[in-house]
């Protein structure tokens, strides 16, 4: 049977500058780090608690650009990963994120099923459904 998603994995220009990002901005932590190869390095972030993770994978090394994502841009938001963010107190959360200069592809708006949410982008484009009470 199967227990948990383990991992989803976003590819990233520079796995340093995205580690820094999820682990000092995010407030994330690194979970796993090995080197499959002299090229490869497996690396995994994720919330505090959480049981998945998310895989940075380095650009190039699969053969796809960073911030290529599953669903393409169009007028509901940025490309994609596919990947929610749930997220307790949002404005909170919101407000604390853009003053350290985290990108988000508008302001909180109200959803259809009462939470609020928004699109959080990081620096290399990954965007992520952002939402929340």
């Amino acid at each position: 049977m199967i227990a948990k998603i383990h991992s989803n994995a976003i590819v990233v220009s520079d796995q340093e500058a995205a580690l820094k990002f999820y682990t000092e901005i995010l407030g994330w932590e690194k979970r796993t780090e090995f080197r499959m190869d002299e090229n490869y390095r497996f690396l995994t972030v994720a919330p505090v608690g959480a049981e998945s993770e998310l895989a940075l994978e380095p650009g190039g090394v699969h053969g796809v650009a960073a911030g290529t994502c599953i669903f393409p841009a169009n007028e509901v938001g940025p490309a994609s990963t596919g990947i929610s963010l749930a997220v307790d107190n949002i404005e909170a959360t919101y407000n604390s994120l853009v003053e350290k200069g985290v990108k988000f592809s508008g302001p909180l708006q109200d959803m259809p099923w009462g939470d609020k949410a928004t699109w959080l982008i990081d620096p290399d484009g990954n965007g992520f459904f952002f939402v929340g009470s």
